[in-house]
C-alpha cells in the first residue's frame, strides 16, 4: 500500500476532489451520458483465453456503494479518450453507479504517473481501475500486484494472459470489422468520383494518418484498405506516421502532405481533429476515427468506426459488483454492439453507402465475409498461407500456429490486442520512423 502521504490524499479524495466536474488536467468526473444504447453480458463476448477474477466468491456489491476509476491518457478533446469517456459514463449510468463514485483521470501519460493515479483510486476504495492507452500497461500491472483486491483492467494490451494475475484483465474489440466497413464507405465515394470523371481508377489513392507501426495501427489501416479495395480493386493508399496519438499540428500536416501528394481521400489512426480540417479546408472526403466529426467537417467527412466500450465496462463491472469473475482477455465483436459506426454522412456520401454498409455488416456477422480473406490481397505478389507475427510483446506465439487457415487470417482469435504486422501490397509506407 501506498505510505502516509497515499492516505491523506486518499482521504482528501473520498471528501470531494473527484466530484467537481471538467476543468482541470488531472482528475474529472461527469454526469451520464446517452451517447450509447448497447448492452452486453459475458455470454456475448468473445473470449480469447482464459478467465479469472479476485472478486469470485466475495460479497456483491450495491451500485450506490460500488467505487471505479478510469484513467485516459488525454482529455476530452481527444477523440480516443472522449469515446472511452463517453462510454464509461453511459455504462455507470446503465448499472446504476452514482456520479459520486465513478472518478475520471485525464491526461495520464504513459509513466509512472499511470501507477500513481491507478494507486491514489485504489487507496480512495476503488473497486475496479481501467486504463485506455497501450503504454499504460506496465503500470497497471505493477498496480495490480500491490493491490490484489482491485481489479484492474487494461485497453489495447497484451500481457494480461501471461501475467497469471486474478485481478489484472485486457480487452479491445474486432475493430477491424469496423474499419473495414468504413472502407468499403471509403471506397464507394471513389468509385463516386472515379464515375464523375475527376480521375481514372488507376489514380485512384488514399492517404492514411497513422500514430505508431504498432500492429494495432497496421491491422486497423490494412482493413479499411481492403474494405476499399472490395469496391475499387485498383486503389492504393499512402501511409505516414507522425510518432504520437496525439498532436493536432504534425497529424494536420501529415494529412496535407498526403492531399499534396495526390491522394484523393484521407483516413487516420490518430486522435485530433487535425487530419478532418485539413480535409474539409481542402475539400477533400475524410473518412474519421473514434467518432464523427461532421459538425467541424460538414461537407467531407463521411464515417467514423469506434469502440463502443459500453459493452465491456457494463460486463466487467456488473462481474464486480455481482462478485463474479470476467475474462483475463476479453475481445468485444459487431454482435456485442463493441464495434460501431456513427450514421453516414450523406451529403459527403456516395449514394447507397448506409446500404452497402448495411450488406456487408450482415455478412461480416454470418460468416460469409471476412475481413482478411487472403484471396483478396498479396504481400510481396504472394497469397498468404501462412503468418508468425513479428511483432508479439507476450512470447507466446508459436510460428507454427495455424493463423491462417479456412481462407481467411483470423486476427484476435489468439489474444485481444490485434497481431497483424504485415505490409500488403498496394499499401505504401512513407515514414517507419515510429
Amino acid at each position: 500500500m501506498k505510505k502516509l502521504a497515499s492516505a491523506i490524499l486518499a482521504a482528501t479524495l473520498a471528501v470531494g476532489l473527484f466530484a467537481g466536474c471538467g476543468g482541470s488536467a488531472g482528475t474529472s468526473s461527469g454526469s451520464a451520458s446517452s451517447s450509447t444504447g448497447s448492452t452486453s453480458n459475458s455470454s456475448s463476448t468473445t473470449t480469447t483465453t482464459t478467465t479469472g477474477g479476485a472478486t469470485e466468491g466475495s460479497t456483491p456489491a450495491a451500485a450506490a456503494d460500488l467505487k471505479v476509476g478510469f484513467i485516459c491518457l488525454h482529455d476530452e478533446n481527444s477523440t480516443y479518450d472522449l469515446n472511452f469517456i463517453n462510454s464509461a459514463k453511459a455504462a455507470c449510468a446503465t448499472l446504476g453507479i452514482p456520479e459520486s463514485n465513478y472518478f475520471i483521470r485525464t491526461n495520464i501519460p504513459e509513466t509512472a504517473a499511470c501507477y500513481d493515479a491507478a494507486a491514489e483510486l485504489a487507496d480512495a476504495g476503488c473497486a475496479y481501475i481501467f486504463a485506455d492507452s497501450f503504454g499504460h500497461e506496465d503500470y497497471m500491472i505493477q498496480a495490480a500486484k500491490e493491490f490484489p483486491n482491485v481489479q484492474f483492467a487494461h485497453a489495447t494490451g497484451t500481457r494480461a494472459h501471461t501475467e497469471g494475475l486474478s485481478n489484472y484483465h485486457n480487452a479491445f474489440a474486432s475493430i477491424y470489422d469496423g474499419r473495414y466497413l468504413a472502407g468499403i464507405a471509403a471506397g464507394l465515394k471513389l468509385k463516386e468520383m472515379i464515375d464523375a470523371g475527376e480521375f481514372t481508377a488507376e489514380e485512384a489513392k488514399m492517404g492514411y494518418v497513422g500514430a505508431y507501426t504498432y500492429a494495432e495501427v497496421i491491422s486497423g489501416y490494412t482493413s479499411f484498405y481492403l474494405g476499399a479495395k472490395s469496391i475499387v480493386p485498383e486503389v492504393t493508399m499512402d501511409v505516414t506516421f507522425t510518432g504520437s496519438w496525439y498532436d493536432e499540428t504534425a497529424e494536420k500536416e501529415g494529412a496535407n502532405n498526403l492531399i499534396n501528394a495526390g491522394c484523393k481521400l484521407i483516413s487516420q489512426h490518430a486522435d485530433s481533429m487535425g487530419a478532418p480540417t485539413a480535409c474539409e479546408s481542402a475539400g477533400i472526403p475524410d473518412v474519421s476515427y473514434n467518432g464523427s466529426t461532421v459538425d467541424a467537417c460538414p461537407n467531407t467527412f463521411i464515417v467514423s468506426s469506434r469502440i463502443d466500450w459500453a459493452p465491456y465496462f457494463e460486463y466487467s463491472i456488473g462481474a464486480v459488483m455481482r462478485g463474479e469473475s470476467f475474462d483475463t482477455d476479453w475481445c468485444g465483436s459487431l454482435e456485442t454492439g463493441s464495434v460501431a459506426l456513427t450514421a453516414v454522412n450523406e451529403k459527403a456520401a456516395a449514394p447507397g453507402t448506409q446500404e452497402a454498409i448495411d450488406a456487408a455488416r450482415a455478412e461480416l456477422i454470418a460468416g460469409t465475409r471476412h475481413v482478411f480473406d487472403v484471396s483478396t490481397f498479396t504481400v510481396n505478389g504472394e497469397h498468404l498461407d501462412t503468418f508468425a507475427p513479428g511483432a508479439a510483446t507476450d512470447g507466446t506465439f508459436d510460428p507454427s500456429t495455424p493463423i491462417v487457415y479456412d481462407g481467411y487470417l483470423h486476427e484476435s482469435d489468439y489474444r485481444s490486442a490485434p497481431y497483424l504486422d504485415i505490409t500488403i501490397d498496394g499499401i505504401n509506407l512513407l515514414d517507419t520512423r515510429f
